[in-house]
């Protein structure tokens, strides 16, 4: 049996798939049934050898899985072992790369995406909006304001954006929403950002009075517009970008 070396891990092998995979979605059900958060430690590798009856060489490969995909990391030392990481959009965007350049997805499909997606997300904040989100979306907008220098700002620009999917009020389409404005925005530069603060700070209130009024279409109108302009603006100073592949990093 591939992956077990040892009888009894054939009590995890089903369909063909491999004990370590089989046995790394043991472990997320666990941690998730759990509500383990992020710096929890898990059971000890000899713990999970006699609770899995697998193989040591099936777990530490189940374990590297997890690490790959940013789901846990490996503690070192005395004490050590696997800790529960903290989830985030930057690490599932990092893995969708991966099938992005297999799939010779380019910059302009990825654009495209986000051009369907966020003003959709403006749209779904304003018509589920829940006036307890007022004050936290004024003052991401504040913040955005009081930014004095680029990096600040690009951690403000990303608080709004991050605010706004989360007012969706769905986790997956925020989930995957933000891991693509992560991957943009990670390989883009910041000149527009340098250059057209003032006008970027403009769009954020505009968008944010119209969910905090509850305009649907307003707020998905202005997000695209937002987003058309963010985008010409990048495609004007780095053209080069928009052809390329969506390389795995």
């Amino acid at each position: 049996m591939s992956g077990s070396g040892s009888p009894a891990g054939a009590a995890w092998e089903r369909r063909g798939e491999k004990v370590s995979e089989i046995i790394a979605r043991e472990i997320v059900r666990d941690v998730a049934r759990r509500q383990l958060p992020p710096g929890s430690t898990l059971e000890s590798e000899n713990a999970m050898l006699q609770r899995f009856q697998i193989a040591r060489g099936s777990l530490r490969e189940a374990l590297r899985i997890l690490e790959v995909h940013g789901l846990i990391r490996m503690k070192p030392g005395p004490g050590g072992g696997p800790v529960v990481s903290e989830v985030s959009s930057r690490d599932f965007g990092r893995m969708a790369t991966l099938f992005f350049q297999v799939l010779d997805i380019r910059f302009t499909e990825l654009v495209e995406a986000r051009l369907i997606l966020e003003p959709l997300t403006a749209r779904l904040a304003a018509e589920r909006h829940d006036p307890e989100d007022d004050d936290d979306l004024r003052a991401v907008v504040r913040r955005g304001f009081d930014a004095g220098d680029t990096a600040e700002w690009l951690r403000a620009d990303d608080a709004f954006h991050t605010k706004v999917l989360s007012m969706s009020g769905n986790g997956m389409l925020t989930l995957f929403t933000h891991g693509l404005k992560d991957i943009f925005t990670e390989r883009s530069s910041t000149v527009y950002v340098a250059h057209e603060g003032d006008h970027v700070r403009r769009a954020h209130a505009e968008i944010a009075d119209a969910i905090i009024d509850g305009d649907a279409e307003e707020a998905e109108r202005l997000m695209r517009e937002h987003m058309s302009e963010y985008v010409r603006a990048v495609a004007e100073r780095e053209p080069y970008l928009m052809d390329e592949v969506v390389d795995w990093r």
